[in-house]
């Protein structure tokens, strides 16, 4: 199945619209951005308050991290660096990484953190292993409109870590990142493979569509990688997420183009997992061994830093994977506004 995806020259022109807030928190910074008469940006002990996995947190959240990336239409790029909004993002990040830290096991051991993660379970029962054996094309074009949140910009969040490396783990990131970014082919990119997949499965490819329609458990997901890549102090984080990403990528691709096969979803679809298959399995390698290794044998005290980051990840991928199934499972939507 091939349908034309909506285009919008006008938003890729001038950036992503911001999107409708869902609290006190998100409608504080959406005001402030726009520049709104009487609408001060929300305190720190509002976001100390709110719900670290919650909805209105992470939008919130999501709306300064994008600031570094491609802003939004209407707002001052000085707002990127505005002391008032980087104390509330500072805030909002305490909240979360609190909670990140209390429901993670404490893990000082790097191997011990990949072992979990390394061999899947036979009766594994995740939500790519639901796609492949009976997602539906409705639940297949749900999946790609929430990914697309960070498959649009896929490697941007890692590449923020790139200088905080060095000798051999620096060079085995550039080289993996080399790859994300199509060996310096636009048409290679990863970014644009997943904007082909989405044109496939008949969305629209315009980069911050889908932010309205994904849950908070997918927001949590991506700002993950952008507090990780954006602090200097987490790296050893961002590197230990970065590999999780990797190790499980693989496995979770080759059932992700069974699931795009089974379903006809077309061409590209297809070709964005079977190139994951290939590339992952390899990145996996070098990041295990040249990226891990290589920052834990210039800086081996951040050890429990890197395991930290894979089980941050694994905790907010199963957040994500249970809310997605429980509405699945139950026939209805996994998206806030159905597509």
């Amino acid at each position: 199945m091939r349908s034309e995806p909506v285009r919008s020259a006008d938003a890729r022109r001038a950036g992503p619209a911001l999107p409708t807030e869902r609290g006190e928190l998100s409608d504080g910074v959406v005001r402030a951005l726009l520049g709104r008469p009487g609408a001060p940006l929300p305190s720190a002990s509002a976001a100390g308050e709110a719900h670290p996995y919650g909805e209105d947190l992470h939008l919130a959240l999501y709306l300064c991290y994008e600031l570094h990336y491609r802003g939004f239409r209407g707002v001052d790029p000085d707002w990127e660096w505005n002391p008032e909004l980087l104390r509330l993002r500072a805030a909002l990040e305490r909240r979360f990484l609190e909670a990140l830290r209390t429901d993670t096991e404490r893990r000082t051991d790097s191997d011990e953190a990949f072992a979990g993660i390394l061999v899947e379970h036979p009766d594994a029962d995740g939500l790519t292993h639901f796609l492949r054996d009976e997602g539906e094309l409705w639940q297949l074009r749900e999946y790609a409109a929430q990914r697309s949140l960070y498959h649009l910009k896929e490697a941007d969040p890692h590449a923020w870590v790139i200088p905080r490396l060095r000798g051999r783990a620096k060079a085995a990131m550039v080289a993996v990142e080399f790859d994300e970014f199509g060996g310096g082919r636009t048409d290679r990119m990863h970014s644009r493979l997943f904007a082909d997949l989405m044109s496939d499965l008949g969305l629209d490819t315009v980069y911050g569509r889908y932010v309205d329609a994904a849950t908070g458990e997918m927001l949590a997901s991506v700002n993950l990688m952008s507090m990780f890549g954006l602090r200097r102090s987490l790296r050893g984080a961002l590197v230990g997420h970065f590999a999780a990403v990797e190790v499980t990528s693989s496995p979770a691709s080759r059932r992700l183009a069974e699931a795009m096969r089974r379903a006809d979803a077309g061409e590209a679809a297809v070709h964005f997992y079977t190139e994951h298959v290939e590339a992952d399995a390899v990145h996996e390698q070098v990041v295990r061994r040249d990226v891990v290794g290589g920052l834990l044998e210039e800086e081996p005290w951040l050890e429990t830093d890197v395991a930290f980051g894979v089980d941050a990840t694994e905790l907010l991928d199963t957040r994500l994977a249970t809310r997605t199934l429980a509405a699945w499972r139950d026939g209805v939507s996994s998206l806030r506004t159905p597509l």
